[in-house]
This record gives structure tokens, C-alpha cells and sequence, in this order.
């Protein structure tokens, strides 16, 4: 695949360069590099790719930009009846007949981080046409249009302040509040804590790296941070990302590596849930060789409720995800859940506002979209699913959900088990009417 960095790029001139910026319209409409057209993301999983083309033809040809919705079939019905256009032809095959122009040049494919663009470059290519990728991305412009009067790293020492600011300016109340509530609520450190912050290299691992370190800065100082990071087989796309977020976020990150991927890459039933019962084994393992005696991981508000329903549905219980728990193999350490209280949509803005790019499932089997969200289809994705049907009927389900673990009634369980000891409510039924 073709790469080209930002500065050659602007070397162009821009009257003879096609850029697609395949960000979001909001983001497109805030800042772009000069000339680029918009077509996101979104808009080319439902239209595909061949509409993004068509739409660069029209700028290449210099006729007014197509607008939004566009359809292949609606913009390539202007053809002339000469140029009929065969729906099931590739567009290798639709150049030979004369359905595009020949003469058009390469397409420079932009997004924020320059890793999504790579597949559309790939697209283009499979299309018969000449297309890079803008190394780097939208951020990588923005770095350009700074370097005059900043270093790299002062560059990224005023990203990085920006982002802090925003936890404790812009989302101080969805996000900021929720954290240290659920702290104090939950009663989750201690004077003397070594906590070992836990990062998978995702938006809500990453995020909670920051929230500590703000609390260790301007709130309570009394207790000691590792910043634990494990690679248990991540491709190198994937582990350089962690890598650079970490660098942009300020977070110092201790490293250790497995092959749990490797390991449960033959394993066809339950994969996932012997991976992440390795993945904890390990963290707590090293935590502890650290003198941590807690480690805190990144499950939020979302995860908590999903859980319920799942239990409920799928394995016949009423549990949850606790905010904190001991742990039964690794003596003296503890698990803690800081961001019980944060809500995932809360996470997500907090992440799109500073342009953040972040991996979403690292495992083996959905590396290949790091980026795209690589649960579909699981259980938990019915669950969300459901969560948000249910939650157009009424906005207080979710937290109703959330509520209903902390208020059982034991008066009204018929029964209930408690340290592996099982109870009916025939156990005291008698003595009650007594």
C-alpha cells in the first residue's frame, strides 16, 4: 500500500491533488486539509465505495461537488445512454469501457488517525484505482500546521494538557464527578493503595489512566500508581497504537509481555472467556510481583448493566459486575472498578472531542478491525442492543437496571446463595409466621 506523509502531500498543489477525508461531516465541516472532498465513513458502508469514486470524478472534472445522500445508482444515472452504466462490471472493467476517466489521479485517503483510511486505500486499489494513505492522518496535519513555532514534543505536551483540561473542564460532571463518586461510594482506596491501573490499550482503559492521574494531581495523593500494560500477542499495528496513545497521554507504561493469544488460538470452545480469565491471572501476578495490592480495570456503567441481563438471561441469576472484589488466588490483592459510574456514550465524546483513535478489541480473532468494534454478534452485543430498545420507551431503564442490584429485597427471593452456601426462603418461612 502506498503512503504518503502529510508534508509531500502539501507540496501538491492543491488545484492538482484528489483528497478523500472520510472523517465525519462534523468533523469535515470543522477543519480539512484545502481541497479534500468529504465522504465518511459511514457513508461509504452504506453507498460503497463506487460512490466515493464518482464523487471524486465530479471534483476531478471540476463540476459542483455531488451531495449527500448519494446513491451509485443516482449519480451514475447521469450518464449519457452511451455511457450505460453495468452494475455487476468492476471499475477496472467499467474504465476499459469507458465509464470513468482514464486520466483520473491518485486519490489521497484522509481520516483522523490514518489507520482507518488504510482500507479504503485498499478499496480504491481493488477498484482499479491509483490511491495512498496520508500517513498519520488528520492529527498528523495538525502536527504540520504547528511545527513552525512547536517542537514535537511541545506539540504534544499542549494536546496533552488540552485533554486534561477537558476531564476536569468539559466533562467534569458526566465523567469527572462519576469517578470520584464512585471511589467514595464504594469506598475503593485507601491510604497506603499501590494500584496497578491496568491498560489494554482501549478508550475506557486509557481514559481511566488519566482520571488517576488527575486524582493523584489535584485530589487525593495519599496511595502509589503503576501504569500496567501486558502484550499478549497484539500484531504491530495494534501494539504501536498503544504505544503512541500512551506517549500523547503522559502515561508512563510498564510493560510485560505472554502469548496468551497464541495460547487459546486452537480453542474452539469459549475462547474468549479462557483469554480473559488468563489475561486477569497474569495482571494480578505481576501486580503483585510489583507490590501492588490492587489492580483497577476499565469496566464502566454499560458493562455493569449488561452484565445483569446477561446473568438473567443466559445463565438463570441475578449478579452483577462488583466494583470491587478480593481476589481468591492471588492472596492480599484486590480488584476495583473506578469507573462503575461512567456512562460508555460519556466515554465516547470525551474520546471524540480531543480526535483520540484507540483500539477496540485486541484479540486474535478480530485484530484484523482493531478499529470497528470486533464484538459484533456476541452476547453482550444483544444486550446493548436490547438496552437501547428498551430505553426508547423510557429514559429511566437503565438506571433501573443499574438500581435493581443494589435494592434486593430478600423478603421477596425465593432464593439466594451466599459464599457457595445455597438458602431458600422455606429456611425461615415458618419462624416468621410464628
Amino acid at each position: 500500500m502506498r503512503e504518503i506523509e502529510i508534508e509531500e502531500l502539501l507540496k501538491i498543489p492543491p488545484a492538482e491533488r484528489l483528497i478523500l477525508d472520510v472523517r465525519p461531516e462534523e468533523d469535515f465541516l470543522r477543519e480539512t486539509v484545502e481541497g479534500a472532498v468529504n465522504f465518511s465513513l459511514e457513508e461509504i458502508g452504506k453507498q460503497g465505495i463506487r460512490a466515493a469514486i464518482e464523487l471524486m470524478k465530479k471534483k476531478h472534472s471540476q463540476e459542483e461537488p455531488v451531495k449527500l445522500p448519494l446513491t451509485p445508482e443516482s449519480s451514475l444515472s447521469e450518464r449519457t445512454e452511451k455511457e450505460e452504466f453495468s452494475p455487476e462490471l468492476s471499475l477496472s472493467e467499467e474504465l476499459e469501457k469507458g465509464g470513468f476517466p482514464q486520466e483520473l489521479p491518485t486519490i489521497y485517503v484522509l481520516c483522523d488517525s490514518g489507520y482507518k483510511s488504510r482500507d479504503i486505500v485498499e478499496d480504491l486499489e481493488d477498484e482499479g484505482m491509483s490511491a495512498a494513505n496520508i500517513t498519520g492522518g488528520y492529527q498528523a496535519f495538525l502536527k504540520y500546521e504547528l511545527k513552525g513555532f512547536l517542537s514535537e514534543e511541545e506539540h504534544l505536551e499542549q494536546q496533552r494538557a488540552q485533554i486534561e483540561r477537558s476531564i476536569i473542564k468539559k466533562f467534569r460532571k458526566s465523567i469527572w464527578r462519576k469517578f470520584t463518586q464512585g471511589i467514595n461510594d464504594y469506598d475503593l482506596i485507601q491510604d497506603g493503595d499501590k494500584i496497578a491501573v491496568c491498560i489494554s490499550g482501549g478508550k475506557d482503559s486509557m481514559l481511566m489512566a488519566k482520571l488517576f492521574q488527575e486524582l493523584h494531581k489535584h485530589g487525593r495523593a495519599n496511595f502509589e500508581l503503576v501504569f500496567l500494560t501486558m502484550n499478549p500477542g497484539y500484531n504491530e499495528e495494534n501494539w504501536q497504537r498503544i504505544l503512541d496513545n500512551a506517549r500523547l497521554l503522559g502515561i508512563p507504561l510498564t510493560v510485560f509481555e505472554t502469548q496468551i493469544f497464541d495460547a487459546v488460538a486452537t480453542i474452539e470452545k469459549s475462547p474468549c472467556y479462557l483469554c480473559a480469565r488468563m489475561r486477569r491471572g497474569y495482571l494480578y501476578s505481576h501486580a503483585k510481583e510489583l507490590g501492588c495490592n490492587k489492580i483497577a480495570l476499565g469496566h464502566h456503567f454499560d458493562d455493569v448493566i449488561e452484565t445483569i441481563l446477561m446473568g438473567m438471561f443466559y445463565a438463570g441469576k441475578v449478579e452483577t459486575m462488583m466494583p470491587k472484589l478480593h481476589s481468591k488466588n492471588f492472596e492480599g490483592m484486590e480488584l476495583i472498578r473506578p469507573m462503575y459510574l461512567i456512562r460508555e456514550e460519556d466515554i465516547k465524546a470525551w474520546r471524540d472531542y480531543n480526535h483520540l483513535s484507540f483500539i477496540q478489541c485486541a484479540c486474535r480473532f478480530t485484530e484484523q478491525c482493531a478499529t470497528c468494534g470486533g464484538e459484533q454478534g456476541s452476547k453482550r452485543e444483544e444486550m446493548k442492543a436490547l438496552i437501547r430498545q428498551l430505553a426508547q420507551t423510557s429514559e429511566f431503564i437503565e438506571n433501573n437496571i443499574f438500581r435493581s442490584v443494589h435494592n434486593i429485597n430478600l423478603n421477596t427471593v425465593i432464593g439466594y446463595s451466599k459464599d457457595g452456601v445455597a438458602h431458600s426462603f422455606l429456611d425461615e418461612y415458618d419462624d416468621a409466621g410464628v
